[in-house]
């Protein structure tokens, strides 16, 4: 008899660093193309514009890693505390965790036989792990890991802010704003496309979602550089 082979693709185990390198990408390309707009609206010159976006970008990739590292550290001590908590009852109380267990089962669906045996089992062959699971929701899948969150985060940061940069350096000083906001709406709407792709969810919904919102920080910005050049000059 051949083996079966589970050829099923699950998009759960991407979500970690899936959902960092989307929004560090999304957070570079937008903020880095809304500062270089709204300087170039407010008549500053190319080298100006230039040197508001290297800065910007620096600036935004360092906060996207210390925000991510301290948001993902946050919930990975709250997991662990609860899993030092949960291993010190089940070394005092172990009768009163496999009740709670075999509960969690019975309210999933089991009959309460069967669920007192699947509890057995499964806390004798790795009972932390099993409470862990079923009882706070802490699996590998979703387990916290700030470092990577953090390096992720600030790597795709660097990687969406380069491309208005490159945009700026290969146009004319007049022609700055507008095409740098029309490349930033034409990568929003790849970069929300290929998010939504990877993470199994509808890419034009994605990419909508995304390029409106980019859209309205430009428009924001380029007003408040128009206003302000106008004002100062």
């Amino acid at each position: 008899m051949s083996r079966l082979s589970h050829s099923e693709i699950h998009m759960v185990h991407r979500i970690g660093w899936l959902r960092a390198a989307v929004l560090g990408a999304n957070d570079g390309l937008v903020s880095t193309a809304s500062l270089v707009v709204g300087v170039a609206a407010a008549g500053s010159g190319k080298p100006e514009v230039m040197i508001a976006g290297l800065a910007g970008l620096m600036a935004g990739a360092m906060s996207m890693a210390a925000g991510e590292y301290v948001s993902v550290s946050s919930q990975t001590d709250a997991e662990q505390a609860d899993l030092a908590r949960e291993s010190r009852e089940l070394e005092e109380t172990p009768e009163a965790e496999l009740e709670e267990l075999t509960l969690i089962y019975v309210e999933r669906g089991l009959d309460g036989d069967l669920a007192k045996k699947v509890a057995v089992q499964l806390t004798e062959r790795d009972a932390l792990g099993s409470y862990a699971r079923d009882e706070l929701g802490i699996s590998e899948t979703f387990t916290a890991r700030p470092i990577q969150a953090a390096l992720v985060s600030a790597l795709t940061f660097a990687v969406g802010a380069v491309l208005p940069l490159i945009v700026v350096l290969l146009v004319s000083e007049a022609q700055i704003a507008p095409l740098v906001a029309g490349s930033t709406i034409l990568g929003l709407a790849v970069l929300g496309g290929l998010g939504a792709s990877a993470g199994g969810a509808g890419v034009v919904r994605g990419a909508t979602r995304v390029t409106l919102w980019g859209a309205l920080a430009l428009a924001a910005t380029a007003g408040v550089g128009a206003l302000f050049g106008v004002a100062v000059g």
